[in-house]
């Protein structure tokens, strides 16, 4: 049996801690991950793609109405409501009563309901029925303000609120989106064989790592920017209000999506090492691209489903949108977020030394597509 003197130790351990060329894996994270970014952001590409984002926020918060369109729809109860917006640009639906009208305003079938007035407030003899804020176009159309009654009172509008989760809905789309740069990358390191010279280098490892730093680095940079251009849009959108009602979402939300890109970004960098070919890449992302897209359209078409919102929220790849989502509408408590947070955490842990192992074991195959199970064979 041989005995390993301390010196000798310290000296097999220096080695595992560095390549051949005697470069650290923190030195050679640091250095794939400048190179990621030094070259995507020479792209024209990546800016023309950022710019068309900033100018998509001053555009939702600007120009709300182009999204919106079409007549205010409007229930009316009795022939006195009926009769007082005869003249007026609305889509009037006329009901049998007040609970049928109200009905329809919580569903959000009509955008307000103009009832009689039975405690004599009103000059008209109406009053107006609206869920979380006073329809003013109905209001001008009664000609006098009559009273408004809110059925769920709230300090953001139902339209403010739609804008938001639509702003954080296409932000974490397009950012995830965004890390197919890094299986593209992957791939074009394949198909040119520079791939081979890289890991004489730098270890594998360190070269998955540096891309996933890389790119989370240019994400987080676009997120600040926007962040900063944010209330700036606010303001010249008339929506100030919002930004106070918006801040501690926006808190959660850079988080959670920066931790859901590394998750994905994993995910990507396989999707990009199993195949040798751009031409191939379309095969082996399907199942991430449903990871992307489907948190995207179940958070917009179940915004206002408590229990759909609160089960995704929980989710790793859809908590990243649910959950900022309830935190801005009031829905969760901190210590759910933080719940969330740690489960997003744990699974981007074990998500990333699966990838890792992958990622080893087909980074350097050339000759097609290998398979995930020959892929972690190899590493064995």
């Amino acid at each position: 049996m041989t005995t390993m003197t301390p010196q000798a130790q310290r000296d097999e351990s220096a080695q595992h801690d560095t390549d051949g060329d005697g470069t650290s894996f923190v030195t050679a994270t640091r250095l794939v991950a400048a190179r990621e970014m030094k070259s995507f952001m020479r792209m024209k590409g990546f800016w023309i793609g950022f710019a068309v984002t900033l100018i998509g926020l001053f555009a939702l918060t600007i120009l709300p109405s182009v999204f919106g369109g079409g007549q205010t729809s409007v229930a009316v109860v009795g022939p006195q409501a009926a009769n007082v917006l005869t003249q007026a640009d609305l889509d009037v639906r006329e009901t049998a009563g007040v609970a049928e009208a109200e009905e329809l305003v919580r569903t959000e079938e009509v955008e307000a309901a103009v009832v009689p007035d039975t405690t004599g407030e009103s000059v008209t003899g109406v009053r107006v029925l609206a869920l979380s804020d006073a329809p003013s176009d109905v209001v001008a159309a009664l000609g006098t303000s009559p009273p408004v009654d809110l059925l769920e009172e709230s300090d953001i509008g139902q339209g403010q609120q739609q804008l938001v989760i639509m702003v954080f809905s296409l932000l974490f789309l397009i950012f995830a989106m965004g890390g197919t740069a890094i299986a593209q990358s992957t791939v074009t390191e394949k198909q040119t064989r520079i791939v081979e010279i890289l890991v004489a280098t730098v270890p594998v490892r360190a070269l998955l790592t540096g891309k996933i730093v890389g790119h989370t680095l240019l994400t987080i940079i676009q997120v600040v920017v926007l962040a900063v251009a944010a209330p700036i849009a606010l303001n010249l959108g008339g929506q100030s209000e919002l930004l106070t009602a918006i801040a501690p979402a926006l808190g959660w939300f850079v988080p959670f999506l920066c931790l859901g890109f590394v998750l994905l970004g994993a995910m990507w960098a396989v999707a990009g090492s199993v195949v040798s070919r751009q031409e191939d890449l379309g095969s082996t992302m399907g199942l991430i691209m449903m990871l992307v897209m489907g948190p995207y359209f179940a958070v917009m078409f179940f915004s206002d489903n408590a229990m759909v919102m609160n089960v995704l929220s929980y989710i790793p790849f859809s908590a990243a949108i649910a959950m900022p989502v309830r935190m801005f509408t009031g829905d969760a408590q901190v210590w759910e977020a933080l719940l969330s947070m740690g489960i997003l955490v744990g699974s981007l842990v074990a998500i990333v030394l699966i990838a890792s192992r992958l990622y080893a074991g087909s980074l350097l195959h050339t000759g097609g597509k290998v398979s995930l199970a020959k892929a972690w064979a190899k590493t064995d």
